[in-house]
């Protein structure tokens, strides 16, 4: 069972980091965290995946006064999606026409709403960011919903002010990905482990509220 729940993982979080390489060859717009990676990237002169390691694990940090424990799931989020990324901005080829870019956009989509779905299903400790947001509700009593929101507002507006792309890509993945993370969690979600074993935030609170 653990062999499965590790593969799903991984296979998860190699897909996560593809669809941010297709999102940011589409040029069309990202999801907020990666507005704000791409603009922090851009001004510090770091490859995307770099700056996506190195904010997980800045965003880590700030779990310690949460009373939030990470999973293997956590980490390996943490630093798997960066490499992944780096590694789809090496292969895609960047796209001059609007067909091509639709249809990147449209792949890179569905394909994080598949890999979103696979590393919440593989129940092994939400990513860093996801944890971010459900630890603040814990802490104060808001809900998932408007602790994501809030604190994708900020990052969302501090990487436009960076120069992040905010397109219609952001506004595409903001209606969508919800949605279908939804549709497929069913489909990938594995059973629960002792809780001795995982410390991992519920269903309702990892998948994405825009997405996660």
């Amino acid at each position: 069972m653990m062999t499965r729940r590790l593969t799903q993982l991984f296979i998860g979080l190699a897909l996560y980091g593809f669809s941010l390489a297709m999102f940011i060859r589409a040029a069309l717009g990202l999801d907020p965290w990666d507005v704000f990676h791409q603009g922090l990237a851009g001004k510090v002169g770091w490859s995307i995946g770099t700056v996506v390691v190195v904010v997980s694990f800045l965003v880590l940090l700030l779990w310690i006064p949460l009373r939030q424990r990470p999973g293997i799931g956590t980490l390996s989020n943490a630093v798997l999606v960066g490499v992944f990324a780096d590694v789809g901005l090496f292969l895609i080829p960047e796209f001059s026409h609007l067909g091509g870019q639709i249809a990147l956009l449209v792949g890179a989509v569905l394909l994080n709403g598949i890999a979103t779905a696979c590393y919440i299903g593989a129940r092994l400790g939400p990513g860093p960011r996801d944890g971010l947001m459900t630890g603040l509700a814990r802490r104060t009593g808001w809900s998932v919903r408007l602790s994501r929101t809030g604190i994708e507002v900020v990052v969302l507006a501090v990487g436009w002010l960076l120069g992040g792309s905010i397109g219609v890509g952001t506004v595409v993945y903001a209606l969508a990905i919800g949605p279908l993370v939804q549709l497929l969690l069913p489909k990938f979600m594995v059973p629960e482990l002792p809780s001795m074993a995982l410390d991992a935030v519920d269903n309702e609170e990892q998948v994405p509220a825009q997405a996660a």
